[in-house]
């Protein structure tokens, strides 16, 4: 094999790993790539939300519960979040390379009584995020960046059977792109060799959510939320030099169907109490398929397993319309040791929350800040030698919303 076609070689295996990386560009939690928190209220209360699901982002917690919402109601709200890992090797160590994101999230009812329906509407990234080792980092070489967007626009439609007992039902319309920039050092017959590449894909898929809210006692209240799977097929380009030619490349994705139970317990009028446990089944995730120079292309083992987060939650309400919320969650590694990719350092996750918010006659707000500690997990064992070693994972987060009842 000639130098030449060594490097095209070499380029195109080390294309195929990052485009693949790329889509999973760092985990907020533990559950893979999900990104549970929209809406402050929820967040304050540790996102134990499926159950109570009584203000407009119930459409994406649990759209049965827009069914408790009468005339127009509509949200709008951000989560900002700073995190970083920290990973220590037998020889070396190194931290991730600092990330801001900023995730809005737009929702909206509108009740028709006559026929005991609640249409609702809602815009917001249930995955994605950022993130980025430097080149001191064993594992990268000149050091690596990467992001991927996941926007959903979510339709639904609510009907109250009885009083107590709600169902809801509707498409989710995804889209996703992904973009990666490349800084590695190769090893050639003729020495190191330094270049840049740039990998752009994007697609649409559709999926549908469904939810079940369930009310028999004052005090007590059941919900069901099914989200479905999406299957997303990136199509775009890849450049590498030292030539200039952009180059047709693909990468396969599947994103996890998820299912989330909640209970919630109301023991006076002032306290709501309530668990849920959701389950992310990543076991969908085993192989990718990527295509980035045709016949180069390759199936790449990730091989990971389906995984559960449980929110525990409590809101205490004052009067004047203030209330109170804290939350707890915990979230289970959905990523097997000999998998691992240090661009995802997925880890069992503790994650606290505390927030504030108030009611008036027809405006209302929410804040809360959360605080994510990945323990030290020790990866040994890895397919890929050079990401063994002990990682941790730290986040900070504030999120707000406002709403307003017509």
């Amino acid at each position: 094999m000639n130098l030449k076609t060594n490097h095209l070689n070499q380029l195109a295996g080390f294309l195929v790993v990052t485009s693949t990386v790329v889509l999973l560009p760092g985990s907020v939690f533990g559950l893979g790539i999900a990104l549970p928190d929209q809406d402050a209220f929820a967040t304050a209360r540790g996102n134990a939300f499926v159950a109570t699901a009584d203000d407009p982002a119930a459409v994406y917690y649990n759209p049965a519960g827009i069914s408790q919402l009468q005339g127009m109601n509509t949200s709008i709200g951000a989560y900002g979040i700073y995190y970083g890992s920290t990973y220590k090797g037998a020889t070396s160590s190194a931290d991730s390379k600092p990330q801001w994101a900023v995730l809005p999230q737009v929702f909206n009812t509108i009740s028709i009584p006559k026929y005991k329906l609640t249409l609702g509407l809602g815009t917001y990234s249930p995955y994605g995020l950022r993130n980025s080792w430097p080149g001191s980092a064993p594992f990268i070489g000149e050091g690596q960046t990467g992001q991927i967007t996941y926007i959903t626009v979510n339709p639904v439609v609510a009907f109250q059977i009885c009083p107590t007992l709600s169902i809801a039902a509707g498409p989710t319309l995804n889209y996703s792109d992904v973009e990666l920039k490349e800084y590695p050092t190769i090893p050639t017959e003729g020495g190191p060799f330094s270049f840049v590449n740039h990998f752009a894909g994007h697609d649409i898929d559709v999926g549908y959510t469904a939810g079940v809210l369930w009310h028999p006692w004052t005090q007590h209240s059941f919900g069901v939320t099914y989200r479905s799977a999406t299957d997303m097929n990136y199509e775009g380009h890849a450049t590498i030099p030292p030539t200039s030619a952009s180059i047709s490349a693909q990468a396969n994705f599947h994103f996890p169907q998820t299912l989330a139970f909640g209970y919630s317990f109301r023991p006076t009028e002032k306290w709501n109490i309530e668990a849920d446990g959701v389950w992310t089944d990543w076991s969908t995730l085993q192989t990718v398929t990527v295509n980035p120079l045709g016949k180069y292309g390759d199936m790449l083992p990730f091989n990971w397993k389906p995984s559960w987060m449980v929110d525990l939650g409590a809101t205490r309400y004052f009067g004047e319309g203030w209330r109170l919320s804290a939350g707890y969650m915990n979230s289970m590694n959905s990523v097997p040791n000999h998998n691992l990719n240090p661009l995802v350092p997925d880890s069992d996750r503790d994650i606290f929350s505390v927030g504030v918010g108030k009611k008036y006659k027809k405006f209302s707000w929410d804040a809360a800040y959360q605080l994510a500690w990945g323990p030290t997990r020790t990866v040994s064992g890895d397919v890929f030698p050079p990401a063994n070693g002990k990682y941790e994972f730290l986040s900070n987060a504030l999120t707000f919303n406002v709403g307003y009842h017509f």
